[in-house]
């Protein structure tokens, strides 16, 4: 864990988000607002919460990381670059012809990433694999998974949620970027997740609430999972899509949609 206070952390999340839009706008081509909700629950887990070494990204004792929602995959790579897992050069090259950066995560081709991902729903299922050889091989990482909440109206979510508390899988925390808006619209209108708490307690997940843009928050909730017993937890985070960016927030067109010359500009303008 590092001594980064709550208000460089802020920084740092800042920091990432201008990436984000900075790549995504070279590329021609992402998705910028899930990576923007998903900032600060990044940047609590990289620069304060979690085990790991950019010098040693294969590292057996690291704690795990899976980005189920594999496209937002710029807000990882942003945060591996400002760690140093790789060069921050690199993150123009995103999406590009023979990139380490694909549009979604490739493990075997960006160090520092655990897991390739591509359809939504998978995560979960392989967060559980991880946590599970952990308490076989007796050793004490943690899995940490981030899913999209569009991504939990998938089956393989809750078949995963059901053999998770069986096997009590404390070492293993799931995250949900609860930001409300999926590719072709709100979740409410298209598979209403309601009532959302009630269902991961009703598979025995502990469940904790948060403001996901409130870094004390994130950090005090990701703290508090270490010392639960018996039992995964799930955080719920509450967060606004594309944050930090006035046009983009609330908005269902930059799910996936790069920003344009101009939009680009008003965008890092809002970030620096």
């Amino acid at each position: 864990m590092s001594d980064y206070s709550t208000s460089e952390l802020e920084g740092i999340a800042r920091k990432l988000r201008y990436d984000v839009i900075k790549m995504i706008s070279q590329a021609g081509s992402g998705h910028p607002g899930g990576s923007l909700s998903a900032a600060d629950i990044v940047t609590a887990l990289y620069f304060k919460i979690m085990r790991h070494d950019p010098k040693r990204p294969g590292w057996p004792e690291r704690d795990r990381f899976v980005l189920s929602k594999g496209h937002a995959a710029p807000i990882l790579y942003a945060a591996l670059a400002q760690c140093g897992y790789f060069p921050s050069e690199w993150l123009s090259t995103l999406r590009k012809a023979g990139t380490c950066l694909q549009g979604h995560t490739d493990s075997t081709l960006t160090p520092g990433v655990d897991v390739s991902a591509g359809s939504l729903g998978q995560g979960l299922s392989v967060g559980i694999g991880m946590a599970l050889a952990a308490k076989i091989d007796k050793k004490d990482y943690q899995t940490y998974v981030l899913l999209g909440d569009g991504e939990c109206q998938e089956g393989q979510i809750w078949e995963a949620a059901m053999f998770a508390p069986n096997y009590k899988l404390d070492n293993l925390t799931a995250i949900v970027d609860y930001n409300g808006i999926q590719l072709d619209g709100f979740t409410k209108d298209v598979m209403n997740l309601e009532p959302f708490l009630e269902k991961w307690r009703a598979f025995k997940w502990e469940v904790i609430e948060i403001d996901g843009h409130d870094m004390k928050q994130v950090i005090g909730s990701l703290e508090t999972v270490k010392n639960i017993k018996d039992k995964p937890t799930v955080l719920i985070a509450h967060t606004i899509k594309g944050k930090g960016v006035s046009f983009m927030e609330n908005n269902v067109d930059f799910h996936g949609k790069a920003p344009n010359k101009s939009e680009t500009d008003i965008a890092l303008k809002e970030l620096s």
